[in-house]
């Protein structure tokens, strides 16, 4: 139970470092673009918020995924060495995840601009 929680806390602190790393990367470049677009600056934080919450929450969800998926895996081929190729797979849809999560927000910060 303990490790459990561990993990999952260490999962949501990343997730939190990404939140905040996408803000402060991005919140002076859009303070500087924001003079030269009509839109107001409620849109901006709305428009930046969206993007960091689908950063953060992607890869809350990818890390949970391939926590819970890799210990499966390895699991699995300790009986098994020859599903490699599969379980390989297996995780990296479960880190696709993340990447969607960063591909909308990317998208997001685009229409913004």
């Amino acid at each position: 139970m303990k490790r459990t929680f561990t993990a999952v806390a260490l999962i949501a602190f990343a997730a939190l470092l990404v939140l905040g790393l996408t803000l402060v990367a991005f919140v002076p470049t859009a303070a500087a673009q924001g003079a030269r677009t009509a839109l107001p600056p409620e849109a901006w934080a709305w428009g930046l918020m969206a993007a960091a919450i689908a950063t953060g929450l992607s890869s809350l969800a990818g890390g949970l995924a391939v926590a819970r998926l890799g210990a499966a895996a390895v699991g699995a081929l300790a009986e098994k060495p020859e599903l490699f190729g599969r379980l390989l797979i297996l995780v990296g849809l479960a880190e696709g995840i993340a990447i969607y999560g960063v591909i909308i927000s990317i998208l997001i910060l685009n229409r913004l601009t």
